[in-house]
């Protein structure tokens, strides 16, 4: 005696289209969402590395993690604070980073002190 089960049920194939439609449309997204180009840079250098020749009185700009320093004195206005210390607009500006500092906040004041138009800094190791 032979047992009939019927017939066998077709298996289902995956499709692909809708899987290669959504890695499509992700890397659609990604493309878009992605930036391209430069970012900004700050051209400066080290100290040591050949800049002009440093005058006038000392012009140390101590950059702490929630304070700034200049000369050993703390200031909350850099750019007012320096004004007095400036013989000429192409002055150097010395920046030293504490070791607590980030890299960010040292941008930050060095983006400040440029739009005032202190342009030539120096940042010690």
């Amino acid at each position: 005696m032979m047992l009939d089960l019927g017939r066998r049920p077709h298996r289902r194939r995956i499709g692909l289209t809708p899987m290669i439609d959504v890695v499509f449309l992700l890397l659609v997204f990604f493309m878009l969402a992605a930036r391209f180009g430069t970012t900004d840079a700050l051209p400066l250098s080290l100290a040591g590395a050949g800049a002009s020749d440093y005058d006038g009185p000392p012009r140390l700009l101590t950059v702490l993690p929630d304070a700034l320093w200049l000369n050993g004195i703390e200031v909350t206005d850099p750019v007012s604070a320096l004004a007095p210390l400036m013989p000429s607009d192409d002055a150097i500006v010395v920046l030293r980073a504490a070791e607590a500092a980030k890299v960010q906040r040292l941008l930050d004041v060095m983006t400040q002190l440029r739009a005032a138009g202190l342009t030539h800094m120096v940042v010690l190791e």
